[in-house]
């Protein structure tokens, strides 16, 4: 009985050759938990569609993958002095966002950050100059553009790119490939034909792995079932059952993730509404669960425990059987299924 990811395989892997065949020289993503399906699995994906080069968040996830994949990895978090040394071989590339990190680099292949308009890390156009002594120490593989998801300001991202690349032009620094993220297949195509001198390449991991909903699915097994009328105590803090129905205990708690859930950018009235609604009900000990039965989203009878969850299922409802199971809408990047099926 377990917290289980369904994978409808064919689909998938349909939606990863669409990606791919979009995005010339696309360097897939593997960071955090594997966007839920874990590192060794999209290693094993990568390899099997061919790509030469795998970014991972880390050096720590670089040296667990360097078993699972043999191509190049590139290393997105960037080197900072001081930093505890992972021993990594030499197919790993490093992320660079300052000229100091670049001279502390010596012999080594790097990738260099530029400051985009994301504000997040990277070299910023006054320190170009000095990046000419600097390189001449590395191996460099290319520039980066990390690229905010929304534009707000109407601003255009491939004109965003351009900038940099007449930036980097006018510093005269090498120009031979550029990696960017978050740009739409027509946005690279724009670029890489107004540069076919340089090698665009995406990187690439939401999209890729998780762009097709529906080729994915979390269930989680119904472990038992208990009838409670109204005014039953139950659970860790003996509530009172507000009705008649079923406690039912479901495979997956907050070891799996359950429960947790990511800040979101609310926009627009009715999602805040519906923000100020779910805190309303929080603070009176009404939580709506990630589960569904018969058609609904569950309520959790009490906060989930550490590897299962308590619902309560009301009477009006078909009653739950040992064994069912439910589907989970939950986030794959802050899920850790028991198992992987698949379809």
């Amino acid at each position: 009985m377990a917290l289980s990811l369904y994978v409808d395989t064919a689909r998938w892997r349909a939606h990863q050759k669409s990606v791919i065949d979009q995005f010339p020289g696309l360097v897939p993503v593997c960071k955090g938990n594997g966007y839920g399906f874990g590192h060794e699995r999209l290693a094993d994906e990568t390899i099997r569609f061919g790509a030469d080069t795998l970014a991972v968040g880390t050096t720590y996830e670089a040296a667990r993958i360097k078993d699972w994949f043999s191509g190049d990895l590139l290393v997105l978090t960037p080197f900072r002095r001081g930093e505890e040394p992972v021993p990594l071989p030499d197919r790993v590339i490093r992320s660079v966002s300052s000229v100091d990190g670049v001279h502390a680099l010596v012999g080594a292949r790097v990738v260099i950050e530029c400051m985009s308009s994301m504000k997040r890390h990277g070299v910023k156009e006054e320190e170009l100059g000095q990046l000419h002594a600097a390189i001449e120490d590395v191996r460099l593989e290319g520039f980066a553009l990390h690229l905010p998801l929304d534009r707000t300001d109407g601003s255009d991202a491939v004109e965003e790119v351009i900038s940099w690349m007449d930036r980097l032009r006018a510093a005269r620094l090498p120009l031979h490939t550029m990696f960017v993220s978050h740009l739409r297949a027509e946005e690279l195509a724009r670029l890489q034909q107004q540069f076919p001198q340089t090698l665009f390449r995406a990187r690439i991991g939401t999209r890729l792995w998780l762009g097709d909903h529906e080729a994915t699915e979390y269930r989680g097994a119904v472990l038992d079932v208990t009838p409670v009328v109204k005014g039953d105590r139950f659970g860790y803090r003996q509530q009172k059952a507000a009705s008649d129905g079923w406690l039912v205990v479901v495979a997956g708690g907050t070891s799996h993730g359950v429960g947790l859930e990511a800040p979101k950018a609310l926009h627009g009235v009715m999602p805040r509404a519906k923000g100020v609604a779910r805190a309303g009900l929080a603070t009176v000990n009404r939580n709506l669960s990630p589960f569904v039965w018969a058609g609904k989203q569950r309520w959790f009878a009490e906060p989930p425990h550490m590897q299962v969850s308590i619902l309560f299922v009301p009477s009006d409802a078909q009653e739950p059987r040992v064994g069912d199971e439910l589907v989970a809408h939950l986030r794959h990047t802050t899920t850790q299924y028991d198992r992987l099926v698949d379809r």
